[in-house]
């Protein structure tokens, strides 16, 4: 079969999915929520975009939206609109279905250059190269996704001032991108050492009281226990206070996903001779041996974790790169009687840096 013939089964198979889909949709048509028909539509779109060509993505994104209209927004088996706010939620749809399919042919592109300098050059030169591509590819494609969703976001609002309910939902979901598109340019600029860092000098109990703050709501009530350690009239570290605040958030979160919900979760404070230690410790599953190093690579997700606990798989990658850029640590250790313990190391401080220098709880 040449290559004309294999297209042509491939652009069938698509668009007999994209028939079968809104065939199994239609028959269930009342129980189904707008949202729900664009998502699966969504979904639809990205998979013929990855598996596919950029024309194929683009040309089942075109079926998926005259399927919308034709059998899903009222008046049904017409082309037009009984109300005029659907044209909103239509062209919102293509829009973003339009943007996904480009986004994945540019990252598809980049990711196949990458591929072949790797292959071609065969030294180190060309991985370190090639490594500078995937970190460029990170920061465009984030970049690429803010205006579409800061789109999305904008034309939401507009949605919710009628009283559309779905208008939450959309922003709730342009949040969570969001979230994902800020890790992903943070990793990035992580990865080209471009995050600055501000060392100064402060008091544990002053970081770990600003982390408890933060987390306070989504913690749902669960207990936190503080443990600092008597070692020292007080425990001081020299750290960037914004920075090491976003570590310890991370991992009292990543406990919070992780962890029973009838659990404490346990902090505690020491100094290790030149070393101040925050210990975030919870009775969750723990982490099999061949996976302690694993957790800490972008976007890796445990196999036998839940298939969503809110996160992409960025928040462990990010928080060990900004304890290493202030010259510190983040490792994982098994908890006794089960659990996982996230040790967190900052450079330590003594208290006459501090009078020389920033006073205690200057970053609080």
């Amino acid at each position: 079969m040449d290559g004309r013939a294999r297209g042509l089964v491939r652009w069938s198979a698509w668009l007999a999915a994209a028939a079968a889909l809104t065939a199994a949709m239609a028959a269930v048509r009342g129980d189904l929520e707008k949202v729900h028909v664009a998502l699966a539509y969504l979904l639809l779109v990205l998979a013929a975009s990855a598996l596919g060509t950029r024309a194929l993505g683009f040309a089942v994104a075109v079926v998926a939206f005259l399927g919308f209209n034709f059998f899903f927004l009222p008046p049904y088996q017409t082309f037009g609109l009984s109300d005029h706010r659907d044209w909103l939620v239509l062209f919102t749809f293509l829009a973003v279905a339009a943007v996904a399919t480009q986004l994945l042919h540019r990252a598809r592109h980049h990711a196949a250059q990458a591929q072949r300098l790797s292959v071609e050059a065969g030294r180190a030169q060309a991985l370190r190269e090639a490594d500078r591509l995937k970190d460029a590819l990170l920061a465009s494609v984030s970049h690429d996704l803010r205006t579409p969703l800061t789109t999305i976001k904008a034309l939401a609002h507009d949605l919710g001032e009628t009283g559309d309910e779905r208008a939450v939902v959309i922003e709730e979901e342009a949040d969570r991108l969001n979230r994902l598109v800020a890790g992903l340019l943070d990793l990035s600029r992580l990865n080209a050492g471009e995050l600055r860092v501000t060392p100064e000098i402060v008091a544990a109990e002053d970081l770990v009281g600003a982390a408890l703050q933060r987390v306070q709501g989504p913690m749902g009530g669960r207990e936190i226990r503080v443990e600092l350690h008597p070692s020292e009239p007080i425990l001081l570290g020299r750290m960037d206070f914004v920075q090491s605040l976003r570590v310890l958030v991370n991992l009292l979160e990543n406990a919070q996903k992780y962890a029973p919900p009838a659990t404490p979760i346990d902090i505690s404070v020491e100094r290790d001779g030149g070393r101040l230690v925050f210990r975030v410790a919870d009775h969750g599953p723990g982490v099999a041996e061949d996976e302690r190093e694993r957790i800490f690579q972008p976007f890796y997700r445990q196999p036998h974790g839940e298939a969503d606990v809110g996160g992409a798989g960025l928040g462990l990658a990010i928080s060990r790169r900004l304890a290493e850029a202030q010259g510190g640590s983040l490792a994982y250790e098994p908890r006794p009687g089960g659990g996982s313990v996230f040790v967190f190391a900052l450079p330590a401080a003594d208290l006459h840096d501090a009078g020389a220098g920033a006073s205690p709880g200057a970053g609080g």
